[in-house]
C-alpha cells in the first residue's frame, strides 16, 4: 500500500473511464433497472462532486467521489475497485479519503445508497464496519420512487 496514491481526476484518462464503464455494467447487472443511481461522465464532472482515483504504481485500484448536498451534507458516489484489487483493501482507502474530506470541509454527516443483494454485500459489510448505519432515503431519493425493498441507504455523523 505504499505506493498507492489518490489523485483528483478529471475523468479524462481511458483507464478512468473503462472502470467508471465497468462499474456501471455492474451496476445494471446487479440491480432493477429502474434503481440504478450512478453517474455518467457528464454527471460525474458537475461542479458539486470531486471526483477521485486510486493508484498502485501506475495501475489504477479504484475511485470514488462526494457530492455536496448542501454545506453540512455530502454524498458518496461511484466508489468502485477495479476487479485486479478486489479484496486487497481498496475500498476502504478511499472511503477514508473521502470521509477524512468530508470532515474537513465541515459536514456534519455524510450518506450514500447502495443496493441490498449479494452483489452489494462487500459494499454494505465495508460501510457498516466504518460506522455507517441505515437510515432513510435522502435528498433526492425523497423525491423518487425509490424500489427501498432493494437500495439501502447510509449515513455516517461526522
Amino acid at each position: 500500500m505504499t505506493d498507492w496514491r489518490i489523485e483528483t481526476d478529471d475523468l479524462s484518462g481511458d483507464a478512468i473511464q473503462a472502470l467508471l464503464l465497468r462499474h456501471a455494467e455492474g451496476m445494471l447487472e446487479n440491480s432493477p433497472p429502474d434503481a440504478c443511481h450512478f453517474l455518467d461522465l457528464d454527471g460525474l464532472r458537475h461542479p458539486s462532486i470531486t471526483f477521485w482515483s486510486i493508484w498502485d504504481g501506475d495501475a489504477l485500484a479504484g475511485c470514488g467521489a462526494v457530492r455536496e448536498i448542501d454545506a453540512t451534507h455530502g454524498e458518496i458516489k461511484s466508489m468502485r475497485t477495479a476487479d485486479d484489487h478486489l479484496g486487497r483493501g481498496v475500498g476502504r482507502v478511499m472511503l477514508r479519503h473521502i470521509v477524512a474530506e468530508a470532515r474537513r470541509r465541515g459536514y456534519d454527516r455524510l450518506s450514500l445508497e447502495t443496493g441490498s443483494t449479494d452483489g452489494f454485500a462487500a459494499a454494505c459489510h465495508l460501510y457498516e464496519s466504518e460506522g455507517f448505519v441505515r437510515c432513510e432515503p435522502f435528498d433526492s431519493y425523497l423525491a423518487e420512487d425509490v424500489d427501498t425493498d432493494f437500495s439501502r441507504f447510509y449515513t455516517l455523523t461526522l
